[in-house]
């Protein structure tokens, strides 16, 4: 019996950290395709989210105010996973510092933390307001970091998984 307990305590703390931990250690295993997919698919989530806000009819109603919040919850939901993905993704595990007499490549990464800083801030701005501006914002500064941080080849990979997200 104690074996049995010692094997699915291990078993259970071993899982744990695996899948717990993952973007905190370096195991090399990142899909950057899929975070940006992700982020897509955020911006367009906040998008329809605002819509919804924006036109709801009859806010007297419970049930119009009620679902309201919810498309307020989920706007809001989906801006901080842009920039926890932002944050803890990107700034701190893929883009590696540069020292400013690197040249060109010290330029690449001014130009990639700082696009990535923006897109923190039109995430805020999202959950600030239903300025569906905002939105294409943070769409227009995606596609920028995506030109900026993607080689050709992964521009073209990209593309295959994003192709359904518009």
């Amino acid at each position: 019996m104690k074996l049995v307990v010692i094997v699915i305590f291990s078993f259970f703390f071993t899982t744990q950290s695996k899948l717990l931990a993952h973007c905190q250690i370096p195991c090399g295993i990142y899909d950057d395709a899929l975070r940006i997919a992700q982020l897509q698919e955020d911006l367009r989530t906040i998008e329809k989210a605002m819509t919804k806000i924006k036109f709801q009819k009859n806010n007297n109603d419970a049930h119009a105010l009620n679902q309201s919040i919810r498309w307020i919850q989920t706007k809001d939901r989906h801006a901080d996973q842009i920039q926890e993905t932002v944050s803890t993704y990107f700034l701190t595990q893929r883009i590696k510092a540069k020292n400013i007499n690197q040249g060109d490549s010290y330029k690449l990464y001014v130009s990639q933390t700082t696009n990535l800083h923006q897109l923190m801030i039109a995430a805020m701005k999202c959950k600030q307001t239903v300025d569906l501006n905002h939105v294409q914002d943070g769409l227009k500064l995606l596609d920028k970091f995506i030109y900026l941080y993607f080689d050709e080849h992964g521009q073209g990979h990209l593309k295959t998984i994003t192709k359904d997200i518009k």
